[in-house]
């Protein structure tokens, strides 16, 4: 499982995570969509936000490994700001690659686009 280095833990003050220490002894959790509703709580907005500007400001439009970037976090993104940059695409993977959407991402997220989130 490849680490981000100077990728942020979590959303600093809380207790939204961004990324895991170690691969789950289980098995890998894989990334799935969720469905983000009009009724979601401010916090998980924010964290939302900070973890999409922490992944354009590493990342940028380039493909990206899953690595150890939180599943759950992720996938709150995926399908939408993040989508898959292989085929066939493996969401329990860790080798999994993925890209950001910019265009949708900049419309779902302008604040993380100029550092409104740090």
């Amino acid at each position: 499982m490849l680490k981000h280095r100077g990728f942020p833990g979590r959303l600093p003050g809380t207790d939204f995570q961004f990324t895991i220490r170690r691969p789950n002894p289980k098995g890998v959790t894989p990334i799935i969509r969720r469905e983000r509703f009009r009724d979601r709580k401010p916090a998980d907005r924010r964290a939302d936000a900070a973890f999409m500007q922490a992944l354009w400001e590493q990342f940028g439009d380039q493909p990206f490994e899953r690595g150890n970037l939180d599943a759950g976090r992720l996938s709150w993104l995926f399908g939408r700001e993040v989508i898959p940059a292989e085929d066939p695409f493996d969401p329990a993977s860790y080798e999994a690659l993925l890209v950001i959407d910019e265009t949708v991402a900049r419309a779902s997220f302008p604040d993380a686009f100029d550092g409104g989130w740090a």
